[in-house]
């Protein structure tokens, strides 16, 4: 059925069919919830765990992009979802980049996007945060990042991003830092050692008076090219991160150049820059995870994004460490199906090899 709807939103521009989309989507959850149950509904066992604190009644997520100002949470918890990430939420209202500013790849089934984090401010989002937060398991991550401003920079950048904390935290059952999103002109300013460990103090500081410790999370870049050059660069943010108790690392976000692309280099170079998402991060992605897994002995849960389009890449992104994983671009070329598919598939997967917890397959090829 999707690949019929697919063929008439792929008439429109990337953004504005997504913006179809999640209109359907938010007229869906008002008027149609037990048909949405009936259309997506998958529960199994094997795959509840518990994580941060939560109970994730499965590993498949929405990543932080789709639904920046929460509006969709509903939606996305009748389709199945174990859990959801919005975001990402800065302080203030950003417009973002002029359009166009995504694009869809479909010879690589990979976006490229320069949206430059639009969003209507944490101010604004607060209260849907509150309205759906505390919902029995069903995990909310959001996921903040600085103003897109380039004025902002330094202290007051640190300033922007505690501003951010200070809101929507109360309503968080974990927070992820948007460090390195590569498509603004300046959002990669923390991805550094240095401005992380800053960062990071004041982050936790900001935690400290909250009544709860609610965890917080690093969602890195993946490595720059598909070799997995991953150096003393991951090595130290790393270290710099677990020093100030963070709780997780997200892996990874889009990344800024185009290795590996089957797309035409005309098609790519009229399209100037932009994050990359899909399958062409995806070998990076999970090697990132993988990597991480091992330098923290599997001490602190990852999640796990960028090419996940099937139970197949799912189940490989977590034995190779990711405790959870998520999904966006696959959902553009796939549909809210593949969230179905995704639990049905690992559970099969699961069986096959003889497991019968998610929790026993996390990190098993990354010994």
């Amino acid at each position: 059925m999707y690949s019929k709807i697919r063929s008439l939103l792929f008439l429109l521009s990337a953004e504005g069919a997504h913006g179809v989309a999640t209109t359907a989507a938010r007229i869906a959850q008002r008027t149609t919830p037990f048909l949405l149950d009936s259309m997506f509904e998958f529960a199994h066992p094997s795959l509840h765990q518990e994580i941060l604190g939560k109970t994730f009644p499965n590993p498949v997520g929405l990543a932080a992009g789709f639904d920046k100002n929460a509006r969709l949470i509903p939606f996305f918890k009748k389709a199945g979802c174990g859990f959801v990430e919005v975001g990402s939420i800065s302080a203030r209202k950003c417009k973002g980049n002029k359009r166009p500013r995504a694009f869809r790849l479909p010879e690589d089934e990979a976006l490229i996007n320069r949206m430059g984090l639009n969003n209507a401010g944490a101010a604004a989002i607060e209260p849907r945060l509150r309205r759906y937060s505390g919902q029995n398991a069903f995990p909310i991550g959001i996921n903040i990042v600085k103003t897109h401003d380039a004025s902002i920079n330094g202290q007051a950048a640190i300033d922007d991003f505690c501003e951010s904390f200070r809101i929507v935290a109360p309503w968080a059952d974990y927070i992820a830092l948007n460090i390195s999103c590569p498509n603004t002109s300046e959002g990669k300013t923390f991805e550094d050692p240095n401005s992380l460990d800053d960062l990071l103090q004041a982050i936790m500081k900001e935690r400290s008076v909250l009544a709860r410790k609610v965890p917080v999370l690093v969602k890195m870049s993946p490595p720059s090219t598909s070799k997995f050059v991953l150096d003393s660069f991951y090595d130290e943010m790393i270290l710099v991160s677990l020093a100030h108790g963070v709780s997780g690392f997200i892996a990874s976000n889009t990344a800024s150049d185009r290795d590996g692309l089957v797309t035409s280099a005309q098609r790519i170079d009229s399209i100037g820059n932009g994050g990359l998402s899909g399958q062409p991060i995806r070998a990076r992605a999970n090697g990132l995870v993988k990597y991480l897994y091992r330098k923290t002995e599997g001490r602190v849960p990852i999640i796990g994004v960028g090419g996940i389009a099937s139970a197949e890449h799912a189940y490989e992104r977590i034995k190779a460490g990711a405790s959870l994983i998520q999904v966006y671009t696959g959902l553009v070329y796939e549909g809210p199906g593949l969230i179905r598919s995704i639990k049905q598939g690992l559970v099969q997967l699961m069986e096959e090899d003889g497991h019968f917890s998610i929790k026993k397959v996390v990190g098993l090829d990354a010994q």
